[in-house]
């Protein structure tokens, strides 16, 4: 891989640079993060080793988050190749490219062959490492190596996959959101990318203390609440929104409650870390209320993993989304892809 990025470095930095460079260079900046990693990452020294038959730690030492480059530059890939195709359509760019090919010794190679390099290879990594542990026999000093690394990248594979489905995803999401009327503040892509779990619960909220009857929709960062209209049933509208990173679920025993002075079942409460709120929600059922808490803790999971290796919509992708939603006409009668 190293060669393909190493050309794609020298374009940018060869003498033909003095054509302006476009405004959205995210895809190039991708490209580069990944030449860099690969390049001058401390583990480089090791796999020049090639005397040695002990290359395969390098996937295991804590360098092995490195990986995750390849995540984000496969994620964006469509996005560089729609970039790509706009600069084809500018003359300057056409000559800029062509002579970069010529100065670097190039077969003649479309541009958007070389930006799915990585995508092709990332995925051919576990192939190439299930075979070489089929063959390596169990008492070789080796084995334990390559059976971790094939590990290593099967889970960033996996993950890779994971994200492209959370960014298929989100038409989905734009599209719950313009289905929901008077809705209020941000839009949910700009701080979500998953609908973790829905339902319907009852619910109090201090100070007001009166039960009320509302959808819930989790998604990773923060709970919509939606209330059903009284004669349209599938006809939401927008109540609020709870900023889950700065709640605490507390799950609570049957009972009577001090905070709302009233009579719990199947009952857990979300408290404000820095303002002491509290939201009290009654689930229908005690299968309910347990498959909420595991949505809760799935949810901060999902953020803590999205923050570990820098897992983020691009604005691209949120314009495209919007745009998606004006395209789709409105049908009524259609089932909610929530429900």
């Amino acid at each position: 891989l190293a060669p393909d990025l190493q050309i794609c470095r020298k374009m940018k930095t060869s003498r033909c640079r003095k054509v302006r460079e476009p405004q959205s260079n995210s895809a190039q900046r991708r490209v580069l993060d990944l030449y860099s990693w690969q390049r001058h990452g401390p583990w480089w020294q090791e796999l020049q080793k090639v005397h040695s038959a002990f290359f395969f730690p390098f996937f295991l030492c804590p360098q092995q988050d490195g990986f995750w480059i390849y995540s984000e530059y496969c994620n964006n890939h469509l996005d560089a190749c729609m970039e790509l195709s706009k600069l084809m359509k500018d003359s300057r760019y056409q000559h800029f490219f062509e002579a970069c090919r010529l100065l670097q010794q190039m077969i003649d190679i479309a541009i958007d062959g070389f930006l799915l390099t990585p995508v092709q290879k990332i995925c051919k990594y576990p192939l190439q490492l299930a075979e070489l542990l089929k063959y390596t026999a169990q008492d070789h000093s080796d084995y334990r190596y390559v059976a971790a690394a094939l590990a290593v990248m099967r889970n960033v594979t996996q993950q890779i996959n994971e994200r492209k489905r959370r960014l298929e995803n989100i038409d989905k999401i734009a599209q719950w959101q313009a289905s929901v009327l008077d809705w209020e503040g941000e839009d949910i892509l700009d701080r979500s990318s998953e609908l973790i779990y829905t339902g319907e619960m009852a619910w109090i909220y201090q100070p007001y203390g009166r039960n009320q009857q509302r959808v819930f929709f989790l998604f990773d960062h923060q709970m919509v609440l939606c209330k059903k209209d009284l004669i349209r049933r599938d006809i939401l509208y927008y109540k609020g929104r709870i900023d889950m990173d700065k709640y605490q679920v507390v799950d609570i025993e049957d009972g009577r409650d001090d905070d709302f002075n009233v009579s719990m079942k199947n009952a857990f409460k979300l408290h404000n870390k820095e303002t002491e709120e509290i939201h009290l929600f009654f689930a229908k059922k005690l299968e309910e209320k347990i498959r909420w808490l595991r949505a809760f803790r799935e949810e901060r999971k999902m953020v803590q993993e999205d923050e570990k290796i820098g897992f983020e919509i691009s604005e691209n992708q949120k314009r495209q989304a919007a745009m998606t939603v004006r395209k789709v006409p409105k049908q009524k009668g259609k089932k909610r892809w929530w429900l």
